[in-house]
């Protein structure tokens, strides 16, 4: 199982700050103990050109990011603290997202362990997230004709508003965003289907919700390749969401999302999105039982692939 990583390009943040920086390195570790992929499958990318972002994000947005010379309120909107590290890292696993999207046109699946920043848009960037990966390879495998028509499933605990902006107006791609209703973004972008889910949801009414969303977005969008946010934060132990979801209830999730997308004819790309848990292990176990799923996928295409 080939797999995208950008786990040794770090940057500094503050010591008490949320986000789960030390996750990336302790998730490669744990798919190589469990057998999931080994050292030779996950790779790195080289950073995505500049010419890649701006074609599909405002090209004054990019040369502030690039340069260090964010507004204020530009950069308490970000969350994070502007450096060439953190802009080198966000273009490597941008190109993450490309190069698991070029393997899920050759083989079935791909898998970034990272991406899934769904709130940079088209003209801003926050909520930890600078450049939009899914657009940035949505507009790649087109350009390269390897898929035209595109499903956004977004299962971040988080509504996708970057996403939703970035893809407006476009007749071949559909969003569909199943998310926290009392959550972050507050002043929220519509997709194309969003689900608003309250607090304390759990298990079985979320997939419940999940099924009649996939039931509705599938038939509309008819993907030749679908992006899968599988956002680690509606678990019940996140620090920033409230959906209350098991870690079983978050890997049948994949499971279904996944599984859906490939009957499909899908090309399935998936991506991590967030996950703050109390304990970063939580985290790391959601992350890895997701790429489990994804491994089976693989299997299971390879092993269809080479019946006579």
């Amino acid at each position: 199982m080939d797999l995208w990583s950008h786990d040794r390009f770090t940057f500094p943040l503050p010591p008490t700050h949320r986000f789960p920086l030390s996750k990336y390195a302790l998730l490669r570790a744990r798919l190589q103990a469990d057998g999931i992929a080994g050292p030779d499958e996950i790779h790195e990318c080289e950073p995505v050109p500049w010419s890649w972002i701006e074609a599909v994000q405002h090209p004054a947005l990019v040369a502030r990011l690039r340069g260090g010379t964010l507004s204020l309120r530009e950069q308490r909107g970000l969350g994070l603290p502007w450096s060439q590290a953190l802009v080198e890292r966000a273009r490597r696993t941008t190109a993450g997202t490309v190069a698991a999207a070029r393997r899920a046109l050759e083989r079935g699946v791909g898998m970034n362990l990272g991406g899934g920043t769904h709130h940079a848009g088209y003209d801003f960037a926050r909520g930890y997230c600078l450049f939009n990966d899914i657009a940035v390879a949505l507009e790649r495998v087109r350009a390269e004709g390897g898929a035209r028509r595109a499903l956004v499933v977004d299962c971040d605990v988080h509504q996708g508003d970057g996403t939703a902006q970035v893809l407006a107006g476009d007749p071949d791609a559909f969003t569909l965003s199943l998310h926290g209703a009392r959550n972050y973004p507050f002043q929220r972008i519509p997709s194309d289907l969003d689900v608003d889910l309250p607090s304390g949801t759990g298990d079985d009414a979320y997939l419940h919700a999940l099924d009649e969303a996939l039931d509705a977005a599938v038939p509309q969008a008819r993907p030749d390749i679908a992006f899968y946010l599988a956002g680690a934060d509606p678990f019940q132990g996140d620090r920033l969401g409230r959906l209350a979801l098991t870690k079983a209830g978050l890997r049948t999730r994949d499971e279904r999302v996944v599984g859906r997308l490939r009957a499909e004819g899908a090309a399935v790309v998936v991506v991590l999105a967030g996950g703050y848990a109390r304990d970063v292990a939580d985290t790391v176990d959601i992350n890895a039982a997701t790429a489990a799923v994804v491994a089976a996928a693989d299997a299971l295409t390879a092993s269809s692939s080479s019946r006579p």
